[in-house]
């Protein structure tokens, strides 16, 4: 959920290391250059201590999860991030596949790292694999499994995966078509992008925000989150065959300030080099957060103080930090379009709501939508707003906890998306290789 947290103090955040290992065996010609786009990316968090969580507890096992893309192709890259590890990260085996449910798979693919099926990430680094042949639809999913030999002392993870990943009982079964499940995981582990070749005039909008954005409030699962209908939508009407979308949700995240706890995320501007503008093919970003920056002071959840009240910033903070946000984008030529904040009155929650804080909002909503300094504007609030009752969401599009959108509230957000936003566009910034190394996988 948007305020989702198991309780431990956030550590600091490490400096991300990328390996771009090159390998032989180019089909493309001399000197051509070809490339890349995500299609499904995640920001990489700490793990917060947990005794029931399975990922924690990793040594020789087979770690087996599922992500949709958002865009096809017939050959896939697959970043992997130790960016919160304490210690090098041995992985032993990794393999990409096309899911048939949760365990089972077929068209088993061997990933591979500079040509190598065994590879170390260092601390704090993430690696690229080398590029792997593997037909995929657009909005067709993907299953990645991972062995690890070795404990796992201080896994990176994704906390709300809305998606459950399978844990094995010992050994490396990464090549297996059907698992036997040990456990299951709430959240992800290690992956943070999956990479398709781009096409002329591919163009790749992130969607930016705290939970509301990651889904939550949707149907765990089934990818009902909006941004996921708004690629459904794409996909449905044809009419944008070269848009991508990735999911740069983080629950609990604000714009502002870190976490209380490190699954909630550092700030939306800390990471925004590294969960945006650093996305190959990057070209568009909807900005959807600042509703956690207004609700946690004073706030709590289960006994966890979310932020001290006296720490709460003005509407002219969130504001600057807006305007910060924008000038760091505009910079690398990327747009971003804006979206207003959506109301929380009767979220179960002591001291998220308040009457001023709502008024805080609205002062913040106005200045969104008419204080022309994005490239663009999305109106959720005025889609979701109880009209008769404005600092509510409609019962219709509300989920029980009175904050996060249903899937028909996120639905309602995708379909409020005015996608001429993203037909006026810059220049693409894909992720370029030289003669890039492309690899069957090695299993015939």
């Amino acid at each position: 959920m948007l305020l989702t947290c198991n309780g431990a103090s956030a550590g600091p955040l490490v400096a991300v290391a990328v390996l771009a290992l090159a390998s032989p065996g180019a089909t493309a010609a001399p000197g051509q250059k070809q490339a890349w786009v995500a299609a499904w990316a995640a920001s990489p968090e700490p793990a917060d201590p947990d005794p029931d969580e399975p990922l924690l507890k990793l040594e020789d096992q087979t770690v087996r999860e599922r992500v949709r893309l958002s865009s096809g192709g017939e050959m896939v890259r697959v970043r992997l991030s130790n960016d919160y590890g304490s210690t090098p990260l041995l992985i032993g085996s990794a393999t990409v596949a096309t899911p048939t449910d949760a365990a089972d798979v077929g068209s088993i693919r061997s990933l591979r790292f500079g040509g190598r099926q065994t590879v170390t990430l260092p601390t704090g680094a993430s690696i690229l694999s080398d590029p792997v042949k593997l037909s995929v639809a657009a909005g067709g999913e993907i299953s990645i499994s991972l062995y690890f030999p070795r404990r796992v002392a201080t896994p990176t993870l994704h906390a709300v995966a809305l998606k459950n990943a399978v844990v094995t009982p010992h050994g490396d079964f990464t090549h297996a078509a059907r698992l036997k499940t040990l456990s299951l995981s709430e959240s992800s582990i290690l992956i943070s992008q999956v990479l398709i070749l781009a096409r002329p005039g591919q163009r790749l909008v992130a969607a930016f925000g705290d939970s509301i954005t990651e889904g939550v409030g949707s149907t765990s699962g089934a990818d009902r989150g909006w941004p996921s209908d708004l690629v459904r939508r794409l996909i449905g009407q044809g009419g944008e065959p070269n848009l991508a979308v990735v999911n740069e949700g983080v629950a609990g995240n604000r714009l502002l300030a870190d976490g209380p706890v490190g699954s909630l995320g550092i700030s939306g501007l800390a990471r925004l080099d590294r969960d945006g503008l650093s996305l190959p093919g990057l070209t568009h970003v909807i900005l959807f957060e600042g509703v956690n920056d207004i609700g946690f002071p004073g706030a709590n959840l289960h006994g966890l103080a979310l932020a001290d009240a006296a720490s709460a910033p003005s509407a002219q903070d969130l504001i600057a930090g807006y305007r910060r946000f924008i000038a760091a984008a505009h910079a690398h030529g990327i747009k971003v379009i804006g979206a207003t904040l959506t109301p929380s009155e009767g979220v179960v929650m002591p001291g998220y709501y308040s009457e001023a804080k709502n008024a805080e909002r609205e002062a913040v909503n106005q200045w969104i939508r008419g204080g022309g300094a994005f490239d663009g504007v999305i109106d959720f609030d005025a889609v979701l707003r109880d009209p008769s009752h404005p600092s509510r969401l409609q019962a219709r599009y509300a989920s029980s906890d009175h904050l996060h959108p249903n899937d028909a509230g996120h639905q309602a957000m995708a379909d409020a998306v005015d996608l001429a936003l993203f037909r006026e566009f810059p220049k693409a910034r894909g992720f370029e290789t030289k003669n890039p190394p492309p690899s069957s996988g090695g299993d015939g």
